[in-house]
């Protein structure tokens, strides 16, 4: 039970979704979250209703900073993952489902509760207490109303009571959690000793009779695949490429565009100083907002040891004046554009002249770098194949349908096809359709190579998509039907069948035999494995054929045995010497682990929730668009 309950609450995929259905209450969060103008193509639909590729990559984006704020290391090749794209999909999805469920069931947050939430939030605390001030001036700075604010968070609210109230359902009484976790926790030393199939082969014969006698009653059993050989021409991006050419300039301007898709591991660390202005100050607000950083400037210039101190005194950053202005580390994408570029563009105890962005002035001291950067030079190389590659994608593109129309209009051949767009003619060894459905990667494809369309009529296959950017067209040049395997093909195959059959029950015969010893107390000479300790989570080298077994032994009399068998294998017999109740003299860690049992209780009571609401909705997804190298 406790497998199942474990798989929907451990993993980064799951802590994505979470993170995206919970609460986000990190302020600086929301105004991207809210923002949904613009990249309305939609990459789902629930009922109807669009998931737009810009919320969807809002939510990426949420997602990779909630990562980072856990430590996380988050590189370009995990945000491309299918896995990562899937996982925050679905966490839209399940949001959606629990807010339409929310307004199915009219649940609504009171203004007392939502209130009392936004005067506790850490972010508009001043000296300990809610500051009005601050609250308006971080919702101007991130262009919020407080009333889009505080819908948002009324929202989230909602979301984040229906999932608790799912949880405080969960009830399981503490005599069953405790013997639940007993087993769960358990640990066993054992031993195991085989008696191996192989081992007695030799001691079993088969005569001729016996593998006639078999093939005469399972004939069905060896009859040989029909068979094709094909000729065929593949439509392919990778064949396009040496058809394309790139520049330097291409390539040095894809560079300076994608400068964050290449920093590598690159980490900045900074602290600042930043004297704001919001988005409505008048020039004149600006100007004395300017004198004051260039004010501050100088005493900094003067003196770069007092830099924390002067962040701590004057910075209106309140998130990091009171840490000197320190930042922390981050990468490139992670902060506005001018601060970024000045940040990425220092060497470490440099500090900067004002920086402007939209928040106000800034003035940067950088504290440290790690991991490494790809300069234009290093990269060069990679970033011209790619865009070979996408070249040839595109041109693939444009040349698709006509392949087709080609090898369909003109079925009788495939040297037009092959003529026309400079292709090679390729031929294939003999192959039944799993062989071909194989080869190709593709089922549709050996099912239409093996219709009487190809097969009788002699004509191409239609164009197939076999894979990414790989189109094939087949017609087939040779043809062996379906047919009896001969006795001289298949006798030796039956001969090891029945011998290993024969060995089989001498196996479970012996082990048996020994397992009734070993039970009624006599001693044998078994061949016992070095003890070990087990539990359920480390098998310590032990098959998994062991591991299935071994907790099954009832222990109530020690040393306890338990044999079973393995076709074709052997028999094992499982030897238990000793159990280890571990959480039994570790109460802070039973208790511990019984608040982890509700959890997981918890989580697949929501998780059967949101199954239950998936249920009831259509919903269909644009792999296209979400599959894409960078949903473009």
């Amino acid at each position: 039970m406790l497998e199942a309950l474990r798989k929907h609450t451990q993993g980064w995929m799951a802590k994505i979704i979470l993170a995206l259905i919970v609460v986000p209450f990190a302020l600086f969060g929301i105004d991207s979250y809210l923002n949904q103008a613009g990249g309305q193509v939609a990459v789902a639909k629930v009922d109807g209703q669009k998931i737009s590729l810009q919320e969807y990559s809002n939510a990426v984006e949420n997602a990779r900073n909630y990562m980072q704020s856990q430590g996380q290391k988050v590189d370009t090749a995990l945000l491309e993952s299918p896995a990562f794209k899937q996982s925050v999909l679905e966490g839209i999805i399940t949001r959606r489902l629990i807010e339409g469920a929310i307004h199915d069931y009219r649940f609504k947050i009171s203004d007392e509760q939502l209130s009392q939430h936004i005067l506790g939030m850490p972010e508009f605390q001043s000296n300990g207490k809610f500051s009005e001030e601050t609250y308006n001036q971080l919702l101007t700075q991130n262009k919020l109303t407080p009333a889009k604010f505080e819908q948002s968070i009324r929202k989230d609210l909602a979301v984040q009571q229906v999932r608790e109230g799912l949880s405080n359902l969960v009830f399981m009484p503490k005599k069953v959690a405790e013997q639940s976790l007993m087993s769960e926790f358990e640990q066993r030393e054992v031993s195991v000793t085989d008696i191996k199939v192989a081992d007695f082969m030799n001691q079993v014969t088969v005569t001729p009779e016996q593998v006639q006698a078999y093939y005469n009653q399972h004939k069905t059993k060896f009859i040989a695949p029909a068979k094709v050989k094909l000729q065929f021409a593949l439509l392919s991006a990778a064949g396009l490429m040496g058809q394309v050419s790139v520049t330097d300039q291409e390539v040095k301007q894809y560079y300076d565009e994608n400068a964050a898709k290449f920093q590598g591991n690159e980490q900045r660390q900074a602290s600042h100083i930043l004297i704001g202005f919001n988005s409505t100050a008048t020039p004149a607000e600006k100007a004395a907002a300017k004198e004051k950083a260039e004010s501050i400037l100088k005493q900094v210039k003067a003196n770069p040891k007092s830099f924390e101190k002067l962040a701590i005194e004057f910075s209106q950053d309140t998130g990091s004046a009171g840490k000197g202005g320190d930042l922390g580390s981050f990468g490139r994408g992670a902060m506005v554009k001018p601060f970024e570029d000045a940040a990425f563009s220092m060497k470490v105890g440099d500090i900067s002249d004002l920086v402007e962005s939209e928040f106000g002035y800034h003035i940067i001291k950088l504290t440290g770098i790690t991991g490494e950067s790809s300069d234009f030079d290093s990269m060069k190389l990679k970033i011209k194949a790619e865009l070979l590659f996408q070249k040839a994608q595109a041109k693939y593109a444009e040349l698709a349908d006509d392949f087709g129309n080609t090898v369909y209009e003109q079925s009788g051949s495939l040297e037009p096809a092959v003529k026309k767009f400079n292709l090679q003619l390729q031929s294939s060894p003999a192959m039944s359709k799993d062989e071909v459905a194989k080869f190709f990667k593709s089922d549709r494809f050996a099912s239409l190579v093996f219709s009487d369309d190809v097969l009788k009529d002699k004509r191409n296959t239609e164009a197939v998509e076999v894979s990414p950017n790989n189109l094939v067209s087949a017609r087939v040049v040779e043809y062996s039907p379906e047919a009896p395997r001969s006795f001289d093909e298949v006798k030796a195959g039956i001969e090891g069948l029945l011998k290993a059959e024969a060995a089989d029950k001498l196996v479970q015969q012996k082990g048996e035999a020994l397992l009734a010893e070993l039970k009624a107390g006599k001693a044998s000479n078994a061949d016992w494995i070095t003890p070990v300790t087990v539990d359920r989570r480390n098998a310590q080298g032990l098959s998994d054929g062991v591991m299935r077994n071994v907790f099954k032994v009832n222990t109530h009399t020690l040393p306890a045995y338990y044999g079973f068998n393995e076709a074709n294998k052997g028999y094992t017999v499982i030897k238990v010497i000793a159990v280890n109740q571990k959480l039994k003299d570790q109460p802070d860690v039973a208790d511990r682990a019984f608040k982890v049992y509700q959890m997981a209780l918890g989580a697949e009571m929501s998780h059967a929730y949101v199954a239950s609401l998936k249920a009831k909705k259509d919903i269909q997804f644009n792999a296209k668009v979400l599959l894409s190298k960078g949903n473009e």
